[in-house]
């Protein structure tokens, strides 16, 4: 397990070039506020939305999920604490007010893309908004 990537992977790099070449500017990699050990993929501070690009085995994908047969009963515990812990990090963020958004590794990238842009306009941001082709408000 130690040869598992925590940060940079392939998946994560290649959202994190598609949001760079459409203009969007974020942090890697942050501390979540309040939770010092959980650290948020790719995060847009003013904008207050925490972006976490899972991998289908850690995470437990409903879809691609192919649980261990060898010490089946660690790893589900296993797994299932990490699915617990997701969704405990998800409400902190929710009760902090910042939008929590989940991506699975095997999302396309345009449309792990298009929810980033779609939080993001939800927000207010302004280059999320113009993508949209909405009216971005006039005090922004």
């Amino acid at each position: 397990m130690l040869a598992q990537r925590s940060r940079d992977t392939a998946p994560e790099l290649a959202l994190r070039r598609a949001l760079h070449g459409l203009g969007f500017r974020y942090r890697v990699n942050l501390p979540i506020p309040g939770m010092r050990r959980r650290r948020a993929d790719v995060t847009f501070v003013k904008w207050r939305t925490a972006v976490f690009v899972q991998g289908c085995f850690w995470h437990a994908c409903p879809q691609h999920l192919h649980a261990p047969v060898h010490n089946g009963e660690w790893w589900r515990e296993k797994l299932e604490g990490n699915v617990r812990r997701d969704a405990d990090t998800d409400a902190h963020l929710v009760r902090l007010a910042w939008v929590p958004l989940r991506l699975w590794e095997h999302e396309a990238v345009d449309a792990a893309v298009g929810k980033v842009v779609e939080a993001l306009a939800s927000r207010g941001h302004p280059r999320a908004l113009r993508i949209l082709g909405e009216t971005v408000p006039a005090n922004r």
